[in-house]
């Protein structure tokens, strides 16, 4: 055996991060490889190597006959007693060989097994340790960009982002920085496959508990997160400490530790509400900055129908039904948001029956029209109140008397 072979077996085991019974079986396959090259084809070849001297033996696989048809596979009786007197006929011996120098393609072939067996460890290694580290927080590099999934340098191995897994707020060149969740690693035939993720709610939780001590101490803990990845995320935040407010510590000074978070995720928007036990509370606080006037439950259904003053309810809605689908992530409960009657529309009635005015559009074709107020299901199981068509006539009607009063010269 070459007396370098032990340091290079020492180097490899460092740089490559592969203990040395892998490495001596890399060994041992490609020496057992070797010689079934040179040995007859149906010779049963296998290798012993000692892991101190690194010294190798070869032996044949024959199985004991009384008579020998195949001298590649088969002993004589009387043969194999002199190596071993208690075999009997149908055992299988161990006869030890000594091949000569390997030739060009069997040394060919040791290298090429060698190899395989490094790359597999390696990729064994790499699948191991991202594994056991799932659901952390991980930083690397971006190092290409293809067919729209960003490939990121992380240490020896490279992870995926793919494109469902990004924020659409973001834009990412080669080069830059990037933190990112580790939501699955899969074993594939190039070897582990490392898939990040930009947009999991579980990144706004490792960004928060690296800005807010208390979070790591347990002091506060986040009880829910509701995002939508590049546009607004609603947190949760619940305090073990009754001289802690979650919240201020969430915000920090000057709002100098949601802002870092602000910052990570490309400005994207971060509510933090108070959690409560009491889905009607939690409710409300998650519906800020709406004024709730009334709230109403159906445990059976799963349901709550929440009463807004009428000027707040595209407020408590949101832009597209964001604040309200958010708010029903949050808490687990459909929401269903509708406006106060406002005294506005009672004073219409009144004065339509001073009048003697019909509020009812004229039916035309004998067909009487009827309003009623429609419900427009919302995403994810929120529902919008749309007002009626008797109130928007009404406060237009309003609105014009008013200007007609401010036009008329004194």
């Amino acid at each position: 055996m070459d007396p370098n072979l032990r340091i290079i077996l020492q180097q490899i085991e460092a740089d490559k991060s592969i203990d040395r019974e892998t490495l001596i079986e890399a060994i041992r396959s490609a020496i057992e490889s070797a010689a079934r090259k040179e040995a007859d084809n149906a010779s049963n070849i296998t290798v012993e190597v000692d892991p101190e001297t690194l010294a190798f033996k070869v032996f044949e696989i024959r199985t004991v006959m009384d008579t020998v048809e195949d001298t590649s596979t088969e002993i004589t009786l009387e043969a194999a007693a002199e190596l071993n007197s208690a075999v009997v006929v149908g055992n299988r011996l161990k006869i030890q060989t000594h091949p000569q120098d390997f030739g060009r393609i069997a040394a060919q072939t040791a290298k090429q097994v060698i190899i395989q067996k490094i790359k597999d460890a390696e990729r064994d290694n790499i699948f191991d340790e991202f594994k056991q580290r799932e659901g952390e927080l991980i930083t690397g590099s971006v190092k290409r960009i293809s067919h729209g999934n960003i490939i990121v340098s992380i240490g020896k191995a490279e992870a995926l982002i793919p494109y469902r897994e990004q924020s659409p707020r973001e834009t990412y060149r080669p080069g830059d920085r990037i933190r990112a969740i580790l939501v699955e690693v899969e074993k594939s035939p190039k070897g582990a496959q490392v898939i990040l993720s930009r947009s999991s709610p579980e990144l706004v939780r490792s960004l928060f508990e690296l800005e807010v001590p208390e979070l790591y101490d347990e002091t506060i803990e986040i009880k829910a997160i509701a995002r939508e990845a590049g546009s607004r995320t609603k947190v949760a935040v619940k305090s073990n400490d009754v001289n802690v407010d979650p919240v201020g510590a969430c915000v920090g000074m000057k709002g100098a530790r949601v802002r870092s978070v602000v910052e990570e995720l490309s400005g994207e928007k971060i509510d933090i509400v108070r959690w409560s036990e009491q889905a009607t509370e939690l409710c409300a606080n998650a519906l800020n900055p709406a004024d709730i006037l009334q709230i109403q439950m159906d445990e059976e259904q799963g349901n709550i129908r929440v009463i807004v003053p009428q000027d707040q309810l595209s407020l408590a809605i949101g832009k597209r039904g964001q604040n309200a689908r958010l708010a029903s992530k949050l808490i687990g409960w459909n929401i269903d948001i509708q406006g106060e009657v406002g005294q506005e529309e009672d004073e219409d009635d009144a004065l339509f029956e001073d009048t003697g005015e019909s509020a009812e559009a004229p039916a035309e074709d004998g067909v009487t029209d009827s309003v009623e107020r429609a419900e427009v299901p919302a995403e994810d199981g929120v529902t919008d109140s749309v007002e009626s068509d008797d109130a928007v006539e009404g406060e237009d009607s309003a609105e014009s008397d008013d200007a007609a009063g401010d036009a008329v010269p004194k």
